[in-house]
């Protein structure tokens, strides 16, 4: 039995994703030509039913019978052969799914050094002291953050440079008045239609 499953082992081992790739390739070419045959044997058949219909001779009726009959069959074999190929690359393309996943774990796990995340104390330590980095790094921006708060609530604006004196307070007085007049001109003209009609 142990040697049986080392020659199994050993045939999946050696297996490429390019040979059952090419292995896919080969059996769908070959699917597509049975399925171009079935179309074209299809469109036979209708040609013959046609003929057959139209035909006034017993003969050749008769031929145009024994003809479809002989394209259905082959049709049927054709068709059975295109479900055995169909099956066939579904289960490829399984392997082949298999042989990627297998090379993305590889891969992924010398990457990501699956065998430090394996060290589960380690681990915690590590993220522990991450951890308290963080909090360390945290507290700095927040107390500076408190500083800049303090500083500019104890901040006095400069009434001089940004208050407002008498000149200002008039021109925004003026503004206003302005903006007043303005939406009334606008309240109470007249459209060209109203100006017709007082004419």
């Amino acid at each position: 039995m142990g040697f049986f499953s080392n020659i199994f082992k050993s045939k999946y081992d050696k297996l490429t994703r390019e040979e059952v790739v090419d292995s896919i390739c080969k059996l769908e070419k070959e699917g597509q030509n049975i399925e171009d045959g079935l179309v074209e044997k299809q469109k036979q058949i209708d040609d013959l039913m046609v003929k057959g219909r139209k035909e006034t001779d017993k003969q050749l009726k008769l031929y145009y019978a024994k003809k479809i009959n002989a394209l259905k069959a082959e049709r049927e074999q054709d068709v059975q052969r295109a479900m055995y190929i169909m099956y066939n690359v579904q289960l490829l393309n399984k392997l082949k799914n298999a042989i990627d996943d297998n090379q993305f774990f590889k891969n992924t796990s010398k990457i990501s050094l699956g065998n430090l995340l394996g060290d589960q104390k380690g681990l915690a330590k590590f993220l522990n002291k991450t951890l308290n980095t963080r909090v360390a790094a945290e507290d700095v921006l927040t107390s500076a953050d408190e500083m800049f708060k303090n500083v500019e609530e104890a901040y006095d604006q400069n009434k001089t440079i940004y208050g407002m004196n008498n000149q200002d307070d008039e021109l925004l007085a003026m503004f206003e008045t302005e903006e007043t007049v303005a939406a009334e001109q606008e309240m109470y003209a007249e459209t060209p239609e109203e100006a017709k009609k007082t004419e």
